[in-house]
C-alpha cells in the first residue's frame, strides 16, 4: 500500500528547505567554525507573498507521466488579525491512477504569526485508504522553545528545542521568500526528525522555462542537502525551481527516488499583489532576461 510519506514526498523535501530566521535585522553567523550564515526573509517579498490571498495548485506525476494526485496550498489572512495567517495544503489522489487502490484526502492547516511568520499551531486530518482516519496537533511555543505534539486522544509528547523553528509548511513559504544568488548557500534550521536540525540549501543556477502555466519564465534552481530523514522518507535528491522575479512562485519540484522520479508541476496561481500575472496564471508582462541563453527545462 502508498504511505502517506510517499504520496507527497515532493511536497514535503521542499517544505523544508526554511531557516528559522533567528535574528530578522540580517544574516547570522553560525559558529566560527563553519562559517556560515542562516537565510533571512526579503521584506520586499513578504509584502507580496503574505497577502492573504495566494493560492497554488500542482499535480504530482511519477515518472513517465503518472498522475499520482493534485496538491492544493493557499495563504490565508486570519479576520480581524493583521499579522495571523492561516497556510493551507490538500493533498488528494482524487482523478490519479491510485484513488481505486488506496485513496488519500489529507488536509494540513498551519497557524503563523507575526514579522517573522513562526507557526505556533499545525493540524492534521487524515483519510487515507478505506480504514485509516488520523487527527493530529502540534502547537510550538517560540520563546520557550517547546514543540508538543499528539495523535488523536493519545497524551501529548514535548520536544525541547532552540527557538525559532518553522514546520515544514511554514518553512516553505518562508525559504522562497530569502535571497537566492547563483552559486551561494545558507543554513536552514528546522524541526525535523523529533529534533531541531540544519539543512544547507544551495542555489545552484538560473534556469530558462519556455512552456509553463505562467508562460516563459527565468527562475533561481534551489537544491537542499538533507542528512535526516524527517517526518517523511526524504531520501533522494530534489531540486525546485522559483520564477525569478518579485512573486517567487514555485513552478516545478522534481524528486529523484531510488528508482524513477516523482515531480510536482504547476497547475495554476492566484495572488492579486503580484501583478506580473493575472489571475489564471499567465504572464502578464515580460521583463525577464535569460541567463541560460535560452535553454529549457523539461
Amino acid at each position: 500500500m502508498m504511505r502517506r510519506g510517499r504520496f507527497i514526498y515532493c511536497f514535503s523535501l521542499l517544505a523544508v528547505l526554511v531557516p528559522a530566521m533567528e535574528a530578522m535585522a540580517g544574516p547570522v553567523v553560525t559558529e566560527a567554525a563553519t562559517n556560515r550564515v542562516y537565510g533571512v526573509m526579503e521584506p520586499a517579498l513578504v509584502e507580496i507573498a503574505y497577502a492573504g490571498t495566494e493560492i497554488f495548485s500542482y499535480e504530482i506525476a511519477f515518472t513517465g507521466g503518472i498522475k499520482l494526485g493534485e496538491l492544493d496550498l493557499e495563504i490565508r489572512a486570519v479576520a480581524d488579525k493583521a499579522d495571523i495567517f492561516e497556510i493551507y495544503a490538500l493533498v488528494t489522489t482524487e482523478d490519479s491512477v491510485l484513488n481505486a487502490i488506496y485513496p488519500v484526502r489529507d488536509i494540513h492547516l498551519t497557524n503563523v504569526r507575526g514579522v517573522d511568520r513562526f507557526p505556533f499551531s499545525y493540524e492534521v486530518w487524515q483519510k487515507e485508504g478505506y480504514n485509516y482516519r488520523a487527527h493530529r496537533f502540534t502547537t510550538y511555543d517560540q520563546e520557550q522553545g517547546v514543540v508538543s505534539y499528539t495523535k488523536n486522544d493519545k497524551a501529548p509528547v514535548a520536544y525541547k528545542v532552540d527557538p525559532p523553528v518553522h514546520n515544514e509548511f511554514s518553512a516553505f513559504f518562508a525559504s522562497r521568500l530569502m535571497p537566492l544568488t547563483p552559486g551561494s548557500s545558507f543554513l536552514v534550521p528546522t524541526f525535523a526528525d523529533k529534533r531541531r536540525s540544519e539543512v544547507e540549501v544551495r542555489v545552484m543556477a538560473k534556469e530558462h522555462f519556455e512552456e509553463t502555466v505562467l508562460g516563459v519564465v527565468d527562475t533561481f534552481k534551489v537544491s537542499p542537502i538533507l542528512k535526516f530523514k524527517g517526518l517523511y522518507d526524504k531520501r533522494g535528491d530534489t531540486t525546485i525551481w522559483y520564477t525569478a522575479d518579485e512573486c517567487r512562485v514555485p513552478v516545478k519540484i522534481t524528486s529523484k527516488l531510488k528508482i524513477g522520479s516523482v515531480t510536482a508541476t504547476l497547475l495554476s496561481y492566484e495572488n492579486p499583489l503580484c501583478s506580473r500575472y493575472d489571475k489564471s496564471g499567465q504572464l502578464v508582462k515580460v521583463n525577464i532576461t535569460s541567463n541560460t541563453q535560452g535553454k529549457a527545462v523539461n
